[in-house]
């Protein structure tokens, strides 16, 4: 979707809005943050805490436009090419979805999987390949479905030729056997800018813009809620509350009413929430209407308390009648994984047993939920939260194993 920024005869420049998600991926401190920076100019920790840590704890999302030199056919993010100075045009809009590394916040990294068209995953030259998490988020890909992976070697300024040669030959042989066994390794300077070039032709080529359904009863899922209004605003110039997150499919417009599902919990019953949509932002441009494709924000005429800190992440968004449905428990064709990922001990995972509780990240959202029924490999679930999803679509499962919890396969609501 395009909207002109001039007239033709001043410039071919457009607006883009995003199209495609991509998610960077893989062990802390590997550089995910700096490579998003390094091509967007953004940082996505923006949280206080993330601030003060100097560690992504939240799902961040930074946009950019994908360009390409009408002269030396270089792909930049400048309208003046940096390698021959000729002028560039703009080829697509995309944002990216910046995922924690740290073990703690895997359920945060699993709700951002559900929102990625594709992945970058980063691994950091200067240490051992695999560690924990590159293994464990590679997996939670294969998981949850994302196919079109690039592979980037992160910090080769860090190491000699020979580390970085031999770096690449455990990335190789990790990578085997695995959805991103085809994957391109692009060796990158993200803190330098070294290769960037390189990595942007690979997003072209590799992560493509998939089709959307534009006819479909529209699906957005909420990866994050926000009260924008600044403390002492006055009453009457209160705004509603901001979803944010992406659009499955279908199209919602401003001034449409919607339903949020699962809704809020209300004497111990789960009542839907409605609203209207007041305003659409795609990659911070205002419009008239959303469609699918990047990350994008709904204001809504919610009452602000309940969408402040993220209060509402999970919840689904549609049209009254068009929407799937509420589950309190689930019937999941269960696929299990070999072995246990993401420690140092990779132990073989057992059959799941009746009274064992699950941890399921359905889309955006993650409840718990006890097994009730566990024959084959098809099990019941009872959850303590209930999820908003459609039939036939996967969930992940993790258990509890030690004092965490770890990724043990997927399952099919049937």
């Amino acid at each position: 979707m395009k909207v002109p920024r001039k007239k033709k005869n001043e410039s071919e420049e457009k607006i883009l809005y995003p199209e495609v998600n991509i998610g960077t991926i893989g062990h802390i401190a590997h550089g995910k943050s700096t490579l998003v920076h390094a091509i967007t100019g953004k940082w996505t920790q923006e949280h206080s805490e993330e601030l003060k840590r100097g560690l992504t704890i939240r799902l961040g999302y930074a946009d950019f436009t994908m360009r390409k030199c009408k002269k030396c056919n270089k792909y930049t993010t400048k309208e003046k090419c940096e390698y021959c100075g000729g002028q560039t045009k703009p080829i697509r809009r995309i944002s990216f979805v910046d995922s924690p590394g740290h073990e703690t916040l895997m359920a945060t990294m699993l709700s951002g999987a559900a929102t990625m068209d594709g992945a970058i995953l980063v691994i950091a030259a200067n240490e051992p390949c695999p560690q924990p998490q590159t293994k464990e988020h590679l997996l939670a890909l294969e998981i949850s479905g994302v196919k079109n992976i690039i592979v980037v070697q992160n910090k080769i300024d860090l190491v000699s030729k020979e580390q970085a040669i031999e770096n690449y030959k455990q990335i190789k042989e990790f990578l085997k056997g695995t959805i991103a066994e085809k994957a391109p390794i692009i060796p990158v300077s993200a803190q330098y800018g070294a290769n960037l070039d390189i990595l942007l032709e690979a997003i072209e080529k590799y992560i493509p813009t998939p089709k959307r359904d534009l006819k479909a009863h529209p699906i957005f899922l909420v990866v994050r809620s926000f009260d924008v209004n600044k403390p002492g605003t006055k009453l009457t110039e209160l705004k509603g509350g901001v979803l944010g997150g992406i659009l499955k499919q279908g199209k919602l417009k401003i001034k449409e009413k919607i339903k949020i599902l699962p809704g809020i919990k209300v004497n111990d019953e789960w009542k839907p929430l409605y609203s209207k949509i007041v305003s659409v932002s795609i990659g911070g441009i205002s419009a008239k209407e959303l469609v699918p494709g990047g990350s994008a924000g709904i204001g809504t005429e919610l009452d602000p308390v309940l969408t402040k800190s993220d209060a509402l992440v999970g919840q689904v968004v549609g049209l009254e009648g068009k929407m799937p449905p509420v589950w309190n428990k689930l019937k999941l064709e269960v696929h299990l994984l070999k072995r246990v990922v993401g420690s140092k001990e990779e132990l073989e995972i057992q059959p799941l047993r009746t009274n064992e509780p699950l941890m399921i990240n359905a889309w955006t959202a993650r409840t718990v939920g006890i097994i009730t029924s566990a024959h084959d490999n098809k099990i019941d679930v009872v959850l303590k939260l209930p999820v908003c999803i459609s039939k036939g679509e996967r969930v992940v499962l993790s258990r509890r194993i030690g004092q965490k919890w770890r990724l043990v396969g997927y399952g099919i609501i049937i």
